[in-house]
């Protein structure tokens, strides 16, 4: 056996243990070579298999005609870019006159089969062009985040989405969002993930959690606010409506209406308002909402009614005062009671990790997205964390949050707990840690920026 020979026979068992053992180093090493020689030698012909070419134009037939040579081919859509990202390839295309992106995505599965790849899916970048996002192996199996994410102000990356790109969470887009799932589905490392996120941010963290504090007390230390009884959850959503007509008459005061003020510049909410001015966001995160809509009593019907109203009033003008609601559940449904659907229909962001019952799925993806419904019913036990997100656009997509153990979570708030802002109304709710009296030590907050 020559050298040659046993140099290949080496670096094709590194190969295969690579792709077993570490997919992603296997794709960068040898897959992402081998994927776009296929795609590229492959393209034409199965582009024409698929049915995503046309046929030439009528100007080159009478042409061929006219000079005796042979009829020209189909025409696939144009290649104007192929790019290799650490998660598969990125192929960018112009349609030919008379083809539709929905072509492409309903080709997608064909084309997976096709080029060999895991996963492909489309969107249209503008009209005319798609952009073909193929993954080489599934991502979602072992969640890696990229190194480095595009965050910006009230804008936190929280899950990897099938297609490998990094799904974020951006509460000026999606202000507030509703989370759904099972007992062991992944719902509290998707909500801690989005903790870590805030943490290093100047923003205020506001928690109500009523199984006693158990899933949001060990983060206390970068809570400006907790809650672990619906009393408690009642008077501190009270307190935070007070705080949002304080921030509408101060936005009032500061409109800058007089006819000399550009249009731009005329303050509609915090975000409109100098870094002075600007009172600190507030992200209010709900860990159970059913334990807020349960009764027993008539006075915890009232209490009930009283929490539902607040949370309502929250999420239809807590936007430009910068408030915004995570409200995070396993079961959601109209047998919560009145106002359920009011407050259902206020939260754009939708995600959802595996159910227990189909109503559910369609109280989250019903009204935007009906074929999500089916993918979300689908998610299998063995897979916790796996979720579908989608929002009031339609569009809706497979993600998965990086596992992040508590106490990954609780170093991490522990480490920016001087970041913590001391919000005036809501000092009594500020959480404690070790005894009673041992408060966490206030900062002041400082001006959030855009």
């Amino acid at each position: 056996m020559t050298a040659f020979t046993v140099a290949l026979v080496l670096v094709v068992a590194a190969a295969g243990l690579l792709r077993w053992r570490r997919p992603a180093w296997y794709w960068l090493a040898f897959g992402v070579t081998l994927a776009a020689l296929r795609v590229l030698v492959r393209y034409r012909s199965v582009m024409d298999a698929c049915g995503l070419t046309v046929p030439p134009a009528r100007w080159r037939l009478a042409l061929a005609r006219a000079t005796n040579r042979p009829i020209p081919e189909p025409r696939p859509p144009r290649i104007r870019r192929l790019r290799a990202t650490r998660t598969g390839l990125v192929l960018r295309l112009k349609l030919r006159p008379g083809q539709d992106v929905f072509d492409i995505a309903a080709a997608s599965d064909r084309l997976r089969h096709s080029f060999s790849m895991f996963g492909v899916t489309s969107r249209e970048v503008r009209s005319g062009v798609v952009e073909v996002r193929m993954t080489g192996y599934d991502v979602l199996k072992r969640v890696q985040m990229p190194a480095e994410t595009e965050t910006r102000a009230m804008r936190v990356p929280v899950a990897l989405r099938e297609d490998g790109s990094v799904h974020y969470r951006d509460y000026r887009a999606i202000p507030h969002a509703l989370t759904l799932g099972a007992t062991e589905s992944g719902k509290s490392v998707y909500q801690r993930n989005l903790v870590a996120g805030l943490a290093p941010l100047d923003v205020a963290l506001v928690g109500i959690d009523c199984k006693q504090g158990v899933e949001l007390f060990p983060l206390a230390r970068r809570f400006s606010a907790l809650a672990d009884s619906p009393d408690t959850a009642a008077e501190l959503l009270d307190a935070l409506v007070a705080r949002m007509a304080d921030v509408y008459r101060l936005i009032r005061t500061q409109q800058r209406i007089t006819v000399d003020v550009p249009d731009a510049e005329i303050a509609a909410d915090i975000w409109d308002l100098s870094d002075e001015l600007r009172p600190t966001p507030v992200v209010v995160l709900v860990d159970e909402v059913a334990e807020l809509a349960l009764y027993a009593t008539k006075e915890e019907e009232r209490r009930r009614d009283r929490i539902i109203t607040a949370l309502v009033r929250l999420a239809q003008l807590g936007r430009a005062a910068g408030i915004y609601l995570e409200i995070c559940g396993q079961r959601f449904g109209s047998e919560l009671g009145k106002g359920i659907t009011m407050l259902r229909a206020q939260l754009t962001g939708r995600t959802a990790h595996r159910l227990n019952d189909e109503t559910s799925a369609n109280m989250a993806f019903g009204d935007i997205a009906p074929d999500a419904v089916l993918a979300a019913i689908q998610i299998p036990a063995e897979l916790r964390g796996l979720a579908i997100a989608g929002d009031a656009s339609g569009g809706w997509h497979r993600i998965r949050a990086p596992h992040t153990s508590l106490r990954q979570a609780v170093n991490l708030c522990n480490r920016y707990a001087d970041r913590t802002p001391d919000l005036p109304e809501l000092a009594p709710f500020r959480p404690t840690t070790g005894t009673a009296t041992n408060l966490v030590p206030s900062a002041k907050a400082s001006p959030a920026t855009a």
